[in-house]
């Protein structure tokens, strides 16, 4: 399987059109035309070596609750325990695993209580915003800023990234992208660390996107 194949999970829409829904721009010159899809896209940014546009296009073309688990996994690469996330991450899983508006809301109050220090409440920025509101109920009325869920995604990744020691940073950014591309063809992105080629597992009812 191609590196940009089977990616079902992310809309039919042109690259650039999902970037400028998301406020999102890109550092580099394409080639492509603007109707490109993002597989297109990808490709002509990998060659060109441009992983931050690549994950700035991950970012933005992901579906809400994909994304939110790819900043999840970052989320996790920051701890020293994944197994004990800080609440903010913990909220945010829930609603991955089980999206109700209570789940929202949660997250979106998990934010509120957070540590100053406590990055992933991106994470639950991402949750509480996810449908370009800044919440759901009386908040539901409210639009969240441009493409927030999405840049907060991205800014977990790019969080994500600054942990790796020099020697490991090629491999590092590969993971993240990786991770993307399996939960977008409807894996749970966490095998690429231990197996980057193989055949993405497909995630069942009830786990992650």
């Amino acid at each position: 399987m191609s590196r940009y194949e089977g990616l079902k999970k992310i809309p039919r829409e042109p690259a650039l059109r999902q970037l400028a829904l998301s406020n999102m721009k890109l550092d580099t010159a394409l080639t492509s035309p603007a109707s490109a899809p993002i597989e297109q896209v990808l490709a002509e940014l990998e060659r060109a070596d441009a992983y931050l546009d690549m994950l700035r296009v991950l970012a933005a073309a992901l579906p809400a609750r994909e994304r939110v688990w790819w900043g999840c996994l970052a989320a996790e690469d920051l701890l020293g325990d994944p197994k004990t996330p800080p609440p903010s991450l913990a909220a945010a899983q829930a609603w991955v695993f089980k999206p109700s508006d209570a789940a929202r809301e949660k997250a979106r109050q998990a934010v509120e209580l957070a540590d100053s220090d406590d990055d992933t409440t991106l994470c639950a920025t991402a949750v509480a915003m996810c449908d370009g509101k800044l919440g759901s109920g009386d908040l539901a009325q409210y639009d969240a800023p441009a493409g927030a869920a999405a840049m907060a995604i991205l800014g977990m990744n790019l969080l994500s990234l600054g942990t790796a020691e020099a020697e490991a940073f090629d491999a590092h950014k590969t993971i993240l992208i990786e991770r993307a591309l399996d939960i977008a063809r409807g894996g749970n992105g966490r095998q690429v660390e231990a197996i980057p080629s193989s055949t993405p597992e497909a995630v069942t009812e009830g786990d992650a996107p």
